[in-house]
């Protein structure tokens, strides 16, 4: 199915009357099959002449984060937008106007963000999965899944009548889930397990989980990046992961569930006992006959989605000391604890276009400090924008950032978006990588654009560590009408 085919689908599925016909962004990831690409009325002619249509300002109290790290979606005359604090705000997509706003003053780690799905909003807060009226943004129910120390941060996606999220093992002896809940009232239908055998030690241990959206193919498979397990490298006691001996499946994977049982159908562990934090997180894209996937240990892979067999391996960004164990002392490994390919890929005319974080990190198998990954320099980092061939995952070309690119990629028609953490958003050429359009946000960015007929929608309010006056909103730009 092209990219347009499928969208259009899903806008079927959303149920939602339009005035702007084949101009939505329902779900986080654009359509159930994580392409984040558009047949949209974006494109080289008109890019380079965007400017501000207008600004949402956001205010609420920022995480670690930040504000906000959600993809806006659009679906009719409305932009919703989830902030960091779990907050849904509905908005004019003509004028960035609040039409309503939810609050729910739930504070997440992020990306967090919403769905929209038969004339409903869908989202999470820290603890609980919900759904709101579209129209009105009133609650139509909430279920509580989890406990604050094993939190949701996850955009979920919504299929056939199924809403999928994921609890992650955040605190000592969690066991991240993927969990399935009925669109309509909510109740539970499933849960899987993304840790599958019990912790050797788990007043030490944890992990697993999702915190990207899961895509979903026409034979009601859902696939699911997870994460990994904790803590970071190790400890005196018990260097390189001792606290979790063995690979703990299903951590760093690629999992095909069925999206009606939960039952696995399929799954690979990319990296097997992980002490690095390679999640393998990103949203698998399903492309014709592949699934391409990354994840923060900075490789692209393709997998035959019939024969589950690799077709191709990618690395993109830096690679220093990231396989194998890690000495006693500490090296800088590189892709660190925030690199590689932290946010979602883009698939699109035959290019994969993946969003590169170079910032490497000390870490040793005696374990990293917690204190040191919060306070770390992450504008010290730098970043990239990678394309690379579908079939074969060779290197097209790379666009240099001078910032850590955590801003996905986006395509409209020939043109590919992305946005760096120092509050760069910019507009690529696809075939080449030629910057044909870029603006400065008022914000630090470290979530990813949207693209809805002739707007291009950013949410600018990361954590930013240097100092600087941050004025944190959503942005939607436009060329002149």
């Amino acid at each position: 199915m092209t990219s347009t085919a499928a969208l259009a689908a899903v806008l079927v599925l959303a149920g939602c009357g339009s005035s702007y016909p084949g101009s939505g962004w329902p779900l986080p990831n654009g359509d159930l099959a994580g392409t984040r690409a558009v047949d949209a009325g974006l494109d080289s002619t008109n890019v380079p002449h965007l400017h501000v249509l207008w600004r949402f300002p956001l205010r609420s109290k920022p995480t670690f984060s930040g504000l906000v790290a959600a993809t806006p979606v659009v679906a009719g005359e409305r932009v919703y937008v989830q902030d960091l604090d779990s907050n849904v705000f509905a908005l004019d997509r003509d004028t960035g106007r609040p039409v309503w706003r939810h609050l729910f003053r739930s504070q997440s780690g992020g990306p967090n963000g919403v769905a929209v799905a038969s004339g409903r909003i869908y989202g999470n807060t820290a603890t609980a999965a919900f759904a709101l009226d579209a129209t009105t943004g009133k609650l139509v129910w909430k279920r509580r899944l989890t406990t604050p120390k094993q939190p949701i941060t996850i955009a979920p996606a919504v299929a056939q009548g199924v809403v999928v999220t994921s609890t992650t093992g955040a605190s000592p002896g969690g066991r991240g889930a993927v969990v399935a809940l009925d669109a309509g009232d909510g109740h539970v239908l499933w849960r899987f397990d993304t840790v599958a055998e019990p912790w050797a030690h788990p007043k030490l241990a944890n992990g697993g989980g999702a915190w990207q959206t899961p895509t979903v193919d026409s034979s009601g498979h859902v696939w699911v990046g997870t994460a990994n397990p904790n803590p970071w490298g190790g400890s005196k006691a018990f260097p390189n992961g001792g606290m979790y001996p063995g690979p703990v499946r299903w951590t760093d994977s690629l999992l095909e569930l069925d999206l009606h049982t939960g039952a696995l159908v399929w799954g690979e562990q990319v990296t097997p006992h992980d002490v690095r934090d390679y999640d393998f997180q990103d949203p698998p894209v399903l492309t014709g006959s592949l699934v391409v996937g990354a994840g923060k240990g900075g490789n692209v892979i393709a997998w035959n989605r019939s024969t589950h067999e690799r077709v191709w391996t990618a690395p993109v960004g830096v690679h220093r000391n990231d396989t194998g164990p890690l000495p006693a002392k500490q090296v800088s490994v590189c892709p660190g604890l925030l690199g590689g390919v932290e946010t979602p890929l883009a698939v699109a005319d035959g290019r994969v276009f993946a969003p590169v974080v170079d910032l490497c990190f000390p870490e040793s198998a005696l374990g990293t400090s917690l204190a040191g990954f919060l306070t770390a320099d992450y504008a010290s980092g730098r970043g990239a924008l990678a394309a690379l061939d579908l079939k074969t995952g060779r290197r097209l070309w790379t666009r240099q950032l001078d910032s850590p690119d955590f801003g996905c990629a986006t395509v409209s028609r020939d043109v590919v978006f992305t946005a760096t953490y120092a509050g760069a958003v910019l507009a690529l050429r696809a075939s080449t990588g030629e910057v044909l359009w870029r603006a400065n946000a008022r914000a630090a960015i470290n979530a990813c654009p949207a693209v809805a007929g002739k707007l291009l929608i950013v949410a600018a309010g990361a954590a930013y560590t240097k100092p600087r006056t941050e004025q944190d909103e959503v942005v939607a730009y436009a060329p002149p009408s």
